[in-house]
Parts: C-alpha cells; sequence; structure tokens
C-alpha cells in the first residue's frame, strides 16, 4: 500500500493585482528599497571599471607645459598617462644632461625632488616626531627616508611607490650619498630624477565611496570645529528648530482654518480662493522681503518654511473635511445636534485619521523647504556646513549631512505612523503598516513558529460522497 505523497501549498505570486503580500515578503521588499542604492553606490564607488579619474597619492614640482597638481587632486584617466609621459620626458632630458657632463643644477631643484615624497611619507607615518613647521627638519627627514628606501629599510615603501619610482628614489639616493650627512648648505647639485606621479581609480568628486563619508562624519561630529565654529550636533539643533517652529506655527492657523473652510462653505469661498492663488508664488521669492521685515537671523527663516507649509495645509485639510461621510452629519443633525456639537463631536473626530496623515505629509513637505530657508540672511545650520564643504568639493563631507536630513525625516514619519496605529486602529490595517511595524510583525510570527493554534490549523478535506451525505441529512 502506498502512502499518498503530501500535497505542497503552492507558492504564493508576488505580483499580484490589488493584493497584499505576506509581512515577509512586504519587509523583504521594504529593506530592499534601500539596500538597492547603496548597492549601486558601492558598485559606481568602488569597481574601478565605473570610474572615469584617477586620484593623485603623489604629485612632483610643475614641469614647463604640465598644470600643477596636489596629493588628493583628481585627472581624467586619459590626461593621467599624458601627465606622467611629461614628467618621464623631462627625467630623460636630466639623464641626457648628465651624461654630456652638465653635472650641476641649482641645489633647491634637488630638494624640491626629495619633497616629492612628502606625502606617501606622511600617510605612511615615516615622519611621525618631526617638526612639521621647520622645513629644514623636514627636509632632513626626507633625506633619511630616501636612504631608507633605498636601502631597503622600509618593507611597506613597495606596497606604498611603484617600481619605477623605487628605482628613481635608489638612483637619487646615491647621487645624494656622495655628499654625506644631509646639509643644507652644501645639498648636491647633481640633476636629480622626478618620481613618476602616482594615483588610485577614483570615482568623480561628487560621488565619494560609503567608506569615506563614514570617516568624514565620525571626524565632523566628535572633532571641535576651527575658529569657533559651531559643533555639528548644534547646527543640527538650529535646524530643527527652522523646520518644528515653522511647522508647529503652521499647524496653530492651518489646521482650524482648514477644518472652517471643509466645514462651512462661507469660510471656503473667503480664504481658499487667495490660498490656491499664493501658493503657487514661489516661496525662495519673499526671501528679501523677509530679511527687511524680520531681519537676517531665524525669523525669516522660520517664516519662509511657513510660506512653503501653511497655503497646502489649508487647501489639503479643507478637502480632507469635505470627504467626511455626509451621512454621519445627517444622523447626528436628525439626533438634534447643532452646528457646535457637530464640529466638536462628528466632523473632528471623524476626520481625525485623515488629519493625521495629512500633516504627517505636510511635515515632511517642510523639510524640503529647509536648505533654501537656511541660506536667507545669515547662512546656519546644517545647510551653511553643506554649501561651505562643497564649495571645497568635499562631498564626502556633504553627503553625510544630506543623509542625516533623510534619516531623520525617516524616522519622524515612521515613529508618527506607528503611533497612529495605537491611536487610530481601526483605520491604519496591515496594507498601510510600516517599516517598524513589519518588522515587529515578522519577529512576531517567528516566535510563533511552530506553534499551531486553533485558527492556525487547516479546514479537513471533504470528499464529494462526504458533501452529498452531509447535503442529504439536511
Amino acid at each position: 500500500m502506498h502512502t499518498a505523497a503530501p500535497q505542497r501549498t503552492p507558492r504564493e505570486p508576488w505580483l499580484t493585482v490589488r493584493q497584499e503580500l505576506s509581512a515577509n515578503r512586504r519587509l523583504v521588499l521594504m529593506l530592499c528599497s534601500f539596500l538597492m542604492p547603496i548597492a549601486l553606490w558601492c558598485l559606481l564607488a568602488y569597481v574601478p571599471a565605473f570610474h572615469a579619474e584617477y586620484k593623485f597619492t603623489l604629485t612632483t614640482e610643475p614641469i614647463e607645459g604640465m598644470a600643477a597638481y596636489t596629493p588628493g587632486s583628481r585627472i581624467r584617466k586619459d590626461f593621467f598617462s599624458q601627465h606622467t609621459d611629461l614628467v618621464r620626458e623631462a627625467n630623460r632630458q636630466i639623464i641626457a644632461q648628465r651624461e654630456a657632463g652638465e653635472t650641476y643644477t641649482a641645489s633647491r631643484n634637488n630638494k624640491k625632488r626629495i619633497r616629492d615624497l612628502r606625502p606617501i611619507a606622511l600617510s605612511r607615518g615615516w615622519l611621525d616626531g618631526v617638526d612639521m613647521t621647520d622645513i629644514d627638519a623636514i627636509d632632513a627627514a626626507l633625506y633619511d627616508t630616501h636612504r631608507k628606501i633605498a636601502q631597503g629599510l622600509l618593507p611597506d615603501a613597495a606596497a606604498a611607490l611603484t617600481e619605477e619610482n623605487l628605482a628613481i628614489i635608489r638612483e637619487n639616493w646615491a647621487i645624494m650619498d656622495r655628499g654625506g650627512p644631509y646639509d643644507s648648505s652644501a645639498f648636491t647639485r647633481v640633476p636629480m630624477r622626478s618620481l613618476i606621479p602616482q594615483g588610485v581609480s577614483a570615482s568623480p568628486a561628487f560621488l565619494p565611496a560609503p567608506h569615506e563619508c563614514v570617516i568624514a562624519a565620525w571626524s565632523d561630529f566628535t572633532t571641535k570645529p576651527p575658529n569657533n565654529l559651531p559643533w555639528m550636533h548644534q547646527r543640527l539643533f538650529s535646524s530643527l528648530k527652522v523646520v518644528f517652529g515653522a511647522f508647529v506655527l503652521a499647524c496653530a492657523i492651518g489646521i482650524p482654518l482648514g477644518i472652517l473652510c471643509g466645514t462651512y462653505d462661507f469660510f471656503a469661498k473667503l480664504a481658499e480662493p487667495f490660498t490656491d492663488f499664493f501658493r503657487y508664488m514661489p516661496a525662495p521669492t519673499f526671501g528679501l522681503l523677509l530679511m527687511a521685515a524680520l531681519g537676517t537671523a531665524g525669523a525669516p527663516k522660520i517664516a519662509l518654511v511657513f510660506i512653503g507649509t501653511f497655503p497646502h495645509m489649508v487647501l489639503m485639510l479643507g478637502n480632507t473635511t469635505r470627504l467626511l461621510d455626509r451621512s454621519l452629519i445627517e444622523a447626528a443633525q436628525t439626533l438634534g445636534a447643532k452646528d457646535k456639537l457637530l464640529v466638536a463631536r462628528v466632523i473632528i473626530p471623524g476626520i481625525l485619521p485623515k488629519l493625521y496623515n495629512d500633516l504627517r505629509v505636510l511635515l515632511g513637505w517642510a523639510w524640503t523647504w529647509l536648505v533654501i530657508a537656511e541660506l536667507i540672511g545669515e547662512k546656519s545650520g546644517l545647510t551653511d556646513f553643506i554649501v561651505t564643504q562643497g564649495g571645497r568639493y568635499n562631498f564626502d563631507r556633504v553627503f553625510p549631512v544630506i543623509m542625516l536630513i533623510g534619516i531623520i525625516g525617516f524616522l519622524t514619519d515612521q515613529t508618527l505612523q506607528v503611533l497612529a496605529r495605537y491611536l487610530f486602529p481601526w483605520e491604519y490595517t496591515q496594507a498601510r503598516q510600516g517599516f517598524f511595524a513589519l518588522w515587529r510583525e515578522t519577529l512576531t510570527r517567528r516566535r510563533r513558529a511552530g506553534k499551531v493554534t486553533v485558527d492556525d490549523r487547516p479546514m479537513p478535506a471533504i470528499t464529494p460522497q462526504e458533501g452529498a451525505a452531509g447535503v442529504s441529512s439536511a
């Protein structure tokens, strides 16, 4: 007798029209919505095939016909090879001069040659303990560093320098060693070759690597800024005051006015036409007017965010109020409710869940005006930092601040969404769950895995004969 194989439950399709996915799948998709942009960022930042530039790690003194670069500068890959070819050509001319008997040059030119090694020596710690304000001390340390590299006393030099540059250092040291110990006033005048510029494949300056952003963010939040500039947490608090100060002010006026417009046609026709007209005026155009009226400190910034948020709040809340089921109002009027009671006991409770959701959306709207607002008058807050560092091409310091604004907005929105589930449990179904709610539900399901409750047990299968017998008995 053969035992029938257990039937497998068919897999739920991922794509179904107007049907909810399981909590696990929704959580996976929400995580993917964040992980995919991060993966794309890493792909563009770390895979050399997508890089169009080199970032200099070692440069040389400018040669005639060659642009000047410093370590950290970026150059297109095709120009980088032209740049190094110019240095090699200059080195060939130096060798030709020596072979022709022209064995003397200015000693300062040779000192510039040994200073080419300074960036790598600093990054590798070869100049630790050297007074960086004393040029002679630095030159003496670089002179000794050339000796150590040439004699193989610095094992990590092979990782920091190309074979071509190692050969040039050995050749230059053979020339310097003839003059004995370092003497600034009697430095060798025999022409020495320049090191060949080195670089690493890098993403464009406007797309720093993720690890560079993390390092820069940690430094900005933990290092005291120079010149008595505000700390990052002080900048953040200043920006929060602008956004939430303007939003609270807009709510204080916009919520009552919006409800009145949605309840009484009198207020709708009195306020909404001009509000609808005013919302098309770009808020930044009021910047100079706000500065003239309110000064250049924080007041005009709050006012601009208010102007950018308030008109939309009035119109959205008015429309939300009008969408309340008319039958609820008629039922209350049948029971004898007057206007004040209708507003207080029927309209406001009836629209509260949707009003709450509108305010959550409008708070995100207020965040979008932050950068423009903080440029008015005295630059302040996070925007001042973004503009300053962006102007210096320090985008590894700009990206974390931009993401910080997004993270604060996202966490605020998700927190409000979780809170709404407790305030209005009848309104927020599973389809409206946020990230945190889905995460909690998934963990709960995993903890319950293997425990079958009465509601979870499958219904027993009924054969056609049993079904027919049940019908006949009935």
